[in-house]
This record gives C-alpha cells, structure tokens and sequence, in this order.
C-alpha cells in the first residue's frame, strides 16, 4: 500500500501534517503552520522535493540518536524525521520518504 499524508488542527488552532508509510507509521513530520494552505502548500514542497537526495539533511541528536530533516531548495526545513537508532535505519527512512512523499492522497482530519 503507498504512503499517504494527513493534515490535523492543533488545540490552538494551528494546521500540521504527517506523511505516513504505507505501514501507516509517520515517517515525516511537519512544523506547525498558522494557515490551512500554508500547511498544503507544505505537503506540496514534500511532493516536489523528497525525491531529490540533495534535500535531506542527516543530523544525529545530542542523545546519538539518528535523524533527518526534509529541506526545500531555499534551505528551510520542510519536514523532520522521528529518532531512530541507527544511522542505517535513519537512511532506510529516508528512503522511505522518497517512495511515499509523491503520494497525492491526503487525508483531512481537520474535521
């Protein structure tokens, strides 16, 4: 099953996004964004750059924990990884995004 993203409101208002593998695990996590189509304009710099190997920024976390940030051409950070053990399992990841996060299906959870 391909990936997908879903777009929720936050309790104060505010609209972010997750891209979920086909697994239905959150793979990439969005920043909080104060408009509804600023958080779609989002999911559409995802589709746009999570096929470019240059857009991902691998970082580790002061804990030594493995993770990623999805950046746009402009250098802002689009989307963040969860921690992952490994720097193996960080790339399986990334790959992952790459495969899911041309997925055009979005589920709207805003309600």
């Amino acid at each position: 099953m391909a990936g997908w993203f879903e777009l929720s409101k936050s309790s104060d208002g505010q609209f972010r996004f997750v891209l979920k593998a086909g697994n239905a695990e959150t793979i990439l996590s969005s920043e909080l964004y104060h408009t509804r189509a600023a958080a779609e304009n989002g999911i559409a710099s995802v589709q746009a750059n999570s096929p470019l190997e240059e857009r991902y920024e691998r970082k580790t976390a002061t804990n030594g924990k493995a993770f990623f940030n999805l950046k746009a051409g402009n250098h802002q950070v689009i989307g963040s990884s969860q921690m992952y053990s490994s720097e193996a399992a960080r790339d399986n990841g990334i790959d992952s995004v790459k495969t899911n996060g041309a997925s055009t299906t979005i589920k709207d959870l805003t309600g």
